[in-house]
């Protein structure tokens, strides 16, 4: 007899959005997660400093703002609360600011003007194609490949402009930039870009850079009050009133299949644990099919297609718990959530050159997070808790500045650190003197704390073309979310449509389960 009507492998917040959407439908759920507490890079601790409360992962959301998965849940319900920074984007440079203000697309168009007159137009035609279609695209892009209908909403969104939305789809920054006559409108695009492992010359990442740009206008980039926790918290109330359980410290060795069809699991201690409809697993793809699956042959394009699985980038991370605001010297980025930091296209260019030829980048891209500026519950009163990512190579074979070898020990961490440090010094002279206590992750540390993170990957693997819609994982798995194994569903970031907290994945796979356990 069957213990559960489904398992969830893992808490993450694509796990979670399955086990509660299976809930929905009348099912008794189970979620096993191998980690102390659920949420997977979904966390908050206090890292740098007490009283300093830090996102462990990740922080600003605004595609889950917009997400219609997430939506659908009505997690404020359950105690989520957004707040927001007064703006949700800057991006600093010597000749001025970039910035995205939320809801006010004059004030944008005016900070692009200051670079070139006419930049301001250029980026108002590319966010009122957004505001004809966004909607539609964002749940086109959200929904089970082949995404039929969404593709049917967006062609009525725009009239039957789909042509331009593929054409832009499959440029690359470094091609879409070219509309803009000034930097400001170029390192806007390129910054929101930089949130992938695409390089400048990749094709798609106009699209991202677009997507985050306009979702920045749109909806801006909210977090949760009181720490990217309190998102996990919802979800698992939500689950937990609809009877399901989340059993942390229980990590999941096998998938058990039976005649082609999965029929439980097994737990490390060696316990097993039957299912009457699926288990899903908000798993990595390698992870699911050469561990939890390793006693099942894999099909040959299985086979293949783990062959050519390529991760996104590795990623280090520093968080600061600072004794005042940063005192950058741009003054819009004193005020935004989100900063990005990079002189021009031209460091960009030479900072993913070097990552694409194994080598730590010597100047990093950041991604820079203010959460108290965004948050004030995050950290006492006139004091900040920041922090800061950048990617580096998975395989490291060199590096482009002095002393960091790419073993990701402490030292390596520390080296990293203090250069991501003189980044920002650069743009806020004083900073260092704020430091009041600093916590480094490391892509091992990543990868030791939530074991989806291979190397530092955030994404659950490459964002590259090749490695996308029914590609993504591996071909032939309608879109990742189906396997060669009935009843069994992958429901991560490894899946259709990819990294970014939206829930999708873990929707997707819900949805394909309970359809299965119906035919």
């Amino acid at each position: 007899m069957a213990d559960t009507d489904a398992v969830v492998i893992g808490a993450g917040p694509n796990g979670l959005v399955a086990a509660n959407l299976l809930a929905d439908a009348g099912w008794r759920v189970l979620v096993l997660e191998a980690q102390p507490e659920p949420g997977g890079a979904v966390r908050s601790e206090e890292l740098a400093a007490p009283g300093f409360v830090a996102d462990w992962g990740s922080s600003f959301y605004p595609l889950g703002f917009a997400s219609p998965v997430l939506r659908a849940l009505n997690l404020e319900a359950h105690g989520l609360k957004w707040v927001w920074a007064p703006l949700p984007l800057a991006h600093p440079s010597p000749d001025g600011c970039a910035f995205v203000e939320r809801g006010n697309v004059d004030a944008t168009a005016a900070s692009l003007d200051a670079y070139a007159a006419g930049d301001g137009d250029h980026w108002r035609s590319l966010y009122h194609r957004w505001e004809k279609i966004g909607p539609a695209f964002l749940g086109m892009l959200l929904s089970p490949f082949p995404p039929v209908l969404g593709a049917l909403r967006v062609a009525r969104a725009a009239h039957v402009r789909i042509p331009w939305l593929t054409w832009y789809a499959l440029r690359s920054l470094r091609s879409a930039t070219r509309g803009f006559k000034g930097d400001g409108g170029k390192l806007l695009l390129a910054g929101n870009t930089m949130h992938t492992d695409l390089a400048p010359t990749a094709a798609s990442g106009a699209l991202f850079g677009w997507l985050l740009a306009s979702l920045a206008q749109e909806v801006g980039f909210p977090v949760p009050e009181g720490g990217a926790g309190r998102l996990t918290d919802a979800l698992v109330t939500r689950l937990v009133t609809l009877g399901g359980e989340v059993r942390c410290n229980t990590r999941v060795s096998r998938i058990d299949v039976r005649e082609g069809r999965a029929v439980g699991v097994t737990t490390a201690d060696g316990t097993t644990i039957g299912v009457r409809h699926a288990v899903v697993a908000d798993t990595s793809a390698p992870a699911l099919y050469r561990e939890l699956l390793a006693d099942q042959e894999l099909p040959r394009r299985v086979r293949r297609g783990l062959d050519r699985f390529r991760w996104d980038h590795g990623t280090v991370k520093v968080d600061w718990a600072l004794d005042g605001q940063v005192p950058w010297i741009a003054e819009p980025a004193r005020r935004a959530g989100t900063v990005h930091v990079a002189d021009s296209l031209a460091d960009i260019d030479a900072y993913s050159e070097q990552i694409g030829s194994g080598h730590v980048p010597a100047r990093p891209f950041l991604v820079v997070g203010q959460m108290t500026t965004t948050d004030p519950t995050r950290s006492p009163a006139g004091t900040e808790t920041l922090w800061a990512y950048t990617h580096v190579p998975q395989e490291v074979r060199g590096d482009a500045g002095e002393g960091i070898t790419g073993r990701w020990d402490s030292d390596d961490g520390e080296r990293m650190a203090d250069r991501m440090e003189a980044e920002i010094e650069r743009r806020a002279p004083g900073f260092r003197a704020l430091v009041r206590g600093r916590h480094v992750l490391t892509p091992v540390e990543f990868q030791r704390q939530d074991a989806n993170l291979v190397g530092g990957a955030i994404n659950g693997g490459t964002a590259a073309l090749r490695q996308q819609l029914f590609l993504r994982p591996v071909p032939g798995l309608r879109g990742g979310a189906g396997t060669f194994v009935d009843g069994l569903y992958l429901a991560s970031a490894s899946a259709h449509p990819g990294g970014g907290v939206h829930g999708a994945a873990g929707a997707n796979a819900a949805h394909l389960a309970v359809r299965g356990a119906r035919s």
